[in-house]
């Protein structure tokens, strides 16, 4: 609805607000010239049914309903128009001048208003030093922001009053808005796990990525060499590290000029997952033990790659080699007629589940078939339990 709508006429409100506190909903309505009233006169022809009504309204509403002359309207509508046209600077510059911290916290709890205000009101937010569930302020303030941008909540509910709840929010994140704010919040100083995470993420873009490196930790460059979309300047530093390189060549979204710079850590680049056949032939080309076996890592490996490496006499390469998902079925099921590599055929999460049956009945693989992930999801799917 708009709000517009209902400028210079008057409402009667059943139940209570929602989205607003009573206070902030009223002073709302009045600043858009609509007056909110108790009951129903003459003048009223919109009824606001709000939440938490008592069995008198509950009756009210009945009966006004039967009449069939008003025009009724949810409280979320209503309270999801005036969202809309909050002026947000001047509700900013208010907070600023009251420090009203109630007046603030209840806007930040408040899921109706945008996000680019409520990372406003969030940096506006002062955590007195204390971490995100240290009093019931601080943990009311992080439970609003988890529930805010957590998917599927109503799943996971509890997971709003627990710091792993940030943990999963960047997980999920998919925008370096999101990331940025969640960096910015200052408990974060007492988790640099979950910073690390952000830096890590893929959705870090450039700004960001230079944001958090000016906080000259340590931790922080170690994350950000992992980063898939790490910022030029960076490549260019981190390649310079021994340790930092590794992690770049490992992890980079690679193109023809980024492969270029990274040879020098081949092993490493070996197992990048972005790398194409033609950069996959030239490191095989290598003939050296360390970048093949860095090869028989990558769960990427093309199938000319696989089918090279195979036939080489390094049992540790080719059992590695068998361990990696990305090995064709009948290859793993070949292997497992001749006798070889039972035991990583056991591991591997794209052996056929028939044979994962055979092999969890040998005690030497038992143990291996049962922490095999895809086997596992394969059970719960036929909710059969474990074979014994």
């Amino acid at each position: 609805m708009n709000i517009k709508e209902l400028e210079n006429q008057s409402v009667v409100l059943l139940g209570k607000s929602r989205a607003f506190v009573q206070e902030e909903f009223i002073s709302l309505m009045k600043y858009h010239k609509i007056e909110v009233l108790k009951d129903v006169d003459e003048s009223v022809d919109f009824i606001v049914e709000g939440r938490m009504l008592t069995p008198y309204e509950q009756n009210s509403m009945a009966s006004l309903y039967e009449k069939g002359k008003y025009t009724f309207v949810t409280v979320d509508e209503l309270e999801n128009a005036l969202a809309k046209e909050l002026n947000a600077d001047m509700l900013l510059m208010s907070l600023k001048l009251s420090h009203d911290k109630e007046r603030l916290k209840a806007f930040i709890e408040n899921s109706m208003i945008s996000d680019e205000l409520f990372f406003k009101l969030m940096k506006m937010y002062e955590w007195g030093r204390e971490d995100f569930f240290e009093n019931d302020e601080n943990r009311d303030v992080s439970a609003a922001f988890i529930s805010r941008f957590y998917e599927n909540i109503e799943q996971n509910h509890n997971v709003q009053y627990a710091t792993t709840g940030f943990f999963h929010l960047v997980s999920q994140a998919k925008s370096s808005a999101l990331l940025g704010a969640i960096s910015e919040l200052e408990p974060m100083s007492y988790h640099p796990k979950i910073v690390a995470a952000i830096a890590m993420s893929p959705y870090c873009d450039e700004a960001l990525q230079e944001k958090l490196y000016k906080q000259g930790e340590e931790f922080i460059s170690e994350a950000l060499s992992f980063n898939v979309h790490l910022k030029t300047s960076f490549v260019e530093e981190f390649l310079e590290d021994k340790e930092l390189g590794k992690n770049v060549a490992r992890s980079l979204n690679l193109d023809d000029t980024l492969f270029s710079q990274c040879k020098k850590f081949a092993s490493s680049l070996a197992q990048n997952e972005s790398l194409t056949l033609s950069m996959q032939e030239e490191l095989l080309s290598l003939e050296n033990d360390e970048v093949n076996l860095g090869l028989a890592w990558n769960e990427k490996l093309a199938e000319p790659i696989i089918l090279e490496l195979i036939q080489k006499a390094d049992e540790k390469l080719r059992q590695e080699l068998y361990e990696n998902s990305v090995m064709p079925e009948e290859l793993l099921a070949k292997a497992y007629k001749e006798g070889l590599f039972l035991s990583s055929l056991a591991k591997n999460e794209n052996t056929p589940v028939e044979i994962l049956y055979q092999l969890q009945l040998d005690s030497r693989y038992e143990r291996a078939v049962k922490t095999n992930a895809a086997f596992g999801k394969h059970i719960q799917s036929e909710n059969i339990g474990w074979l014994v």
